[in-house]
């Protein structure tokens, strides 16, 4: 029975783990195709436009502090006036590098091909030399501006972002190059920015695929047909401006947004891994995992102990007179068979008392069954009380009982059982206003080795008998 009981809980934890695990699993894989589709169709894009945002505010001004200098008529005026007095240019492109912040400003006469600076006219621009062939492309572009990342005229070792702006005469014919740079670096601390805001990576590239700008963790690549994940969809990244893609590198799926930013001619692009997003559903996960094992163990355990109790009390029940908790005449016999095997191994005595209440007819009639049942309770509680654990009582019958006395000789049990008769005689049973005075006859006789219980509860009862034959209140000893 203990197998069964221990059987039913193992089946019911297992039938509970498989329940909470499979709605574990399953609620983790739909989050995550939710999660992945939430971030592909709308949290990506967002990021994207705020990011795209940004950098129109950050990044954009240096082009619009550019046309404001080509458009400046102080620059044009004093370009068409024949460059006269260089101070007048140089005091204002350093005004212009002062108030904005700037790495440098600079103007390019097409007339002198004088390059000047806020330190000076610090060279002539000449088609022969490599270094100023940017001018030349600037001067002959059909934009009026461009933007060129290049190593800086004055610091060769300064790699600086740079927006050159045609300056045009009232006529519209080139007159020279104005305009403004940008440290590298500090543009790279503006990605850095964004990327830990948003938790996202993000890089410029140009309309070819190489990579112009970039912040950390992308790596070394400096064309997206170097990515490896990314090397068969960098087609229609180029191609496809404002696109929401996805692709998979390293057993992880990274989602990708890219936006035109038309003043660079560059395309933006933003980068999420379902890395982060999927570490917090694992962790949910597992936590989920956890707390559905312990409520498993847990019901488990209840379910163990509520079948054990419940089966215990139906024993109990099965084993027990229902109105003084004494032992019934079915269990008594496996109970006599266990005793006697025992006495019969240890080679030790037992004894047997068999006793009924003297006048219960009476007291029936007197009070009826509710004092009778009253009695009955009361004389076993005392018997209860006087008794040893290992001793045995057991309702034989009616108002009959019989109590087993192992290891305790047959004087022993005389001596015991006249103990007993004189506690109950002793303690009368209140009932309502009366007091019910209560006396036992009992008989005792000690087991002999092989003998069944019919046989000694044959020479017990003989006992009684004649216990009861001498008169109420007598021990008789066969």
């Amino acid at each position: 029975m203990q197998g069964k009981k221990i059987y039913f809980a193992v089946i019911l934890c297992v039938l509970l783990a498989v329940g909470f695990l499979t709605t574990s699993f399953v609620s983790f894989y739909v989050a995550r195709e939710s999660l992945e589709e939430q971030v592909s169709e709308s949290t990506l894009p967002l990021t994207s436009d705020n990011i795209y945002s940004e950098i129109q505010r950050d990044l954009l001004q240096p082009i619009f502090i550019s046309s404001l200098m080509a458009h400046d008529t102080f620059v044009r005026d004093w370009a068409l006036s024949g460059e006269s007095d260089e101070q007048r240019i140089i005091k204002y492109l350093n005004e212009i590098q002062s108030r904005y912040d700037t790495i440098t400003a600079y103007y390019i006469s097409d007339k002198t091909r004088n390059y000047y600076h806020p330190s000076g006219v610090i060279k002539q621009i000449t088609e022969d030399d490599p270094a100023d062939g940017w001018y030349f492309r600037a001067r002959d572009a059909k934009k009026p501006y461009e933007i060129n990342i290049d190593h800086d005229t004055v610091d060769r070792s300064r790699l600086s972002i740079f927006i050159n702006y045609q300056v045009s005469d009232y006529d519209g014919n080139v007159i020279g190059i104005t305009g403004v740079g940008l440290s590298v670096n500090s543009v790279t601390n503006l990605i850095e920015t964004y990327q830990n805001r948003y938790g996202r990576t993000i890089y410029f590239v140009d309309t070819e695929g190489h990579v112009t700008l970039r912040g950390s963790g992308f790596g070394n690549a400096e064309n997206l047909y170097e990515r490896p994940g990314m090397r068969n969809l960098a087609t229609q990244i180029l191609t496809s401006p404002g696109a929401s893609i996805s692709y998979s590198e390293d057993g992880h799926t990274y989602f990708v947004n890219s936006r035109l930013v038309s003043e660079f001619g560059w395309l933006l692009i933003v980068e999420q891994s379902d890395l982060s997003s999927n570490n917090r559903l694992q962790n949910t996960l597992f936590v989920n995992i956890g707390i559905s094992l312990l409520i498993t163990v847990i019901v488990g355990l209840i379910a163990y102990l509520t079948v054990r109790n419940y089966q215990n009390r139906l024993e109990e029940l099965a084993s027990r007179d229902k109105l003084t908790g004494s032992l019934n005449r079915q269990v008594f016999d496996m109970v006599f068979d266990q005793t006697t095997k025992s006495s019969r191994r240890q080679k030790s005595p037992l004894s047997v008392m068999c006793f009924d209440l003297d006048g219960f007819k009476a007291i029936n009639d007197t009070y009826g069954h509710p004092g009778g049942d009253a009695v009955l309770r009361e004389v076993l509680t005392s018997i209860r009380t006087h008794v040893r654990e290992s001793d045995l009582i057991c309702r034989w019958g009616g108002d009959e009982f019989v109590v087993m006395f192992p290891d305790t000789n047959r004087q022993d049990a005389l001596t015991k059982a006249r103990e007993l008769a004189d506690h109950i005689r002793e303690a009368p049973v209140r009932f309502g206003r009366d007091k019910i005075l209560i006396t036992i006859s009992a008989g005792v006789t000690e087991y002999r080795d092989g003998e069944d219980l019919d046989t000694l509860m044959s020479r017990v009862d003989n006992a009684l008998y004649t216990a009861k034959a001498s008169g109420r209140d007598h021990i008789s000893l066969a």
